[in-house]
């Protein structure tokens, strides 16, 4: 079933071991589930210097696809307990959805 442009990708990139962390904060938020993905952060020491932060190379992408409505809960929630002032120094973002297909149970996608 194509649900065109109700949904939005929200990505949230936190250091790793706090994935885990983010998803309950996003569940906390309406979120029923997500996916993660450990990645490995890329920057020069001119940026640790130029934000005044010390960058944890290895960090983990939480991907959680949700309706419209429910993006901005979610992401504030995110936010507000695995920000950057926390040790998870996590950003959150979206990205438009323009098609989903095999979210819904019980349909056949064709």
């Amino acid at each position: 079933m194509s649900m065109n442009k109700e949904y939005a990708l929200i990505i949230a990139i936190v250091n790793h071991g706090y994935s885990a962390d983010a998803m309950e904060a996003a569940k906390k938020a309406g979120a029923t589930g997500g996916t993660i993905i450990q990645g490995h952060g890329v920057s020069g020491k001119e940026a640790a210097k130029f934000f005044g932060i010390t960058i944890n190379d290895n960090k983990e992408l939480l991907m959680i696809v949700a309706r419209k409505e429910m993006k901005q809960k979610i992401m504030m929630n995110i936010s507000s307990e695995m920000g950057m002032s926390s040790p998870a120094k996590g950003i959150v973002f979206s990205l438009p959805v323009d098609d989903v297909y095999g979210l819904f149970s019980g349909h056949i996608d064709m």
